[in-house]
C-alpha cells in the first residue's frame, strides 16, 4: 500500500515532468499544499516549490547550527527601526511597557511583557541568515519557541497560518507562517543576539527568526501575532507582504 507521501510525490513529479503544470497545482490543492501566493503569472511554480519542500520536509529537519567560532564578526542590517510614535516611546523606556499579544484562533488569548519572555523556557541556537540581496551572517539567537507560546494561548485545530504584525506594518511590513515552520522547534521569538540584549536595528525588543527560510520571512519589532484560519481576509491576501515586492510568500532554503 503506497504512503500517502509517496502518492503526493510521485504524482508532482509525473505531472510536472510531462510539463503538466495545472495538473500538478491541482493536485497540491489536494492535499493543501497551495501557499497563498499562487496566483499570477509564477503561481504555478510557486505552488510546486513550496508542495515539494514540504513534502521534502514533513519530518521538520534542523537548519544546521553554528560553533561560537564561525559567528560572524559583522551581521549586516536591512531597513531603519520604526519612526512611528508608539515605537519610539517604548524605545524610549527601553521597552518597559511593551507586550506581545498573541489572538485570533486561540482558547486563551494572551500577552507577554519582555521580561515575563526571559522568564520562559528559553533556546539560543547559532544559525545562518541568508538575505534574497546576497549578503548573509551567521549570529546566536536567544528566546522563546514560538511553538512554546502556541501551546499556551491554546492554538485551535482549524488554525492554518500565524500572522506577525511589527510596529511598522503601516509601511506594509508584516508576514505569516504555515503551521509547520510555526510550530518547529527552531523557529524563536528571539529577544537576544550574540549574548545581549537584541540590538534595536536588528528587531527590538523582540523578532521572528526562521532559520529555514531567507532573511525577510523573520519579521523584527514585533508587536502582535494572530492565528487565522483564512489568510486571504489578511492585508493583500497573499500571506506577506513580500508578494508586492517581487518576492514569494513561502522563502524555504
Amino acid at each position: 500500500m503506497p504512503t500517502r507521501r509517496r502518492v503526493i510525490t510521485t504524482g508532482l513529479t509525473a505531472v510536472a515532468g510531462v510539463s503538466a503544470l495545472a495538473a500538478a497545482a491541482r493536485l497540491a490543492d489536494r492535499f493543501g499544499l497551495i501557499p497563498p501566493d499562487h496566483g499570477g503569472i509564477y503561481g504555478v511554480g510557486e505552488t510546486l516549490t513550496y508542495a515539494a519542500q514540504r513534502l521534502l520536509t514533513m519530518h521538520h529537519p534542523l537548519a544546521r547550527e553554528f560553533s561560537h567560532s564561525q559567528v560572524s564578526a559583522v551581521a549586516p542590517v536591512n531597513g531603519e527601526p520604526p519612526d512611528n510614535e508608539v515605537y519610539q516611546r517604548l524605545l524610549s523606556d527601553r521597552f518597559a511597557a511593551w507586550r506581545l499579544t498573541i489572538d485570533g484562533l486561540v482558547a486563551r488569548p494572551s500577552s507577554w511583557s519582555l521580561a515575563e519572555l526571559r522568564q520562559l523556557p528559553s533556546r539560543s541556537q547559532i544559525t545562518h541568515q541568508a538575505c534574497e540581496e546576497g549578503w548573509s551572517f551567521i549570529a546566536e539567537w536567544t528566546g522563546v519557541q514560538l511553538a512554546y507560546l502556541l501551546s499556551a494561548a491554546g492554538v485551535s485545530t482549524r488554525a492554518r497560518f500565524v500572522v506577525f504584525y511589527p510596529f511598522d506594518f503601516e509601511n506594509n511590513f508584516w508576514d505569516s507562517l504555515d503551521m509547520a515552520d510555526a510550530w518547529h522547534p527552531q523557529t524563536l521569538i528571539a529577544y537576544g543576539m550574540n549574548g545581549v540584549k537584541l540590538p534595536t536595528r536588528h528587531g527590538a525588543p523582540a523578532r521572528l527568526t526562521v532559520p529555514r527560510q531567507l532573511g525577510y520571512k523573520s519579521v523584527k519589532y514585533l508587536a502582535r501575532i494572530s492565528v487565522v484560519d483564512d489568510i486571504t481576509r489578511v492585508g493583500n491576501g497573499l500571506g506577506s507582504a513580500s508578494p508586492d515586492y517581487g518576492y514569494s510568500w513561502y522563502a524555504g532554503i
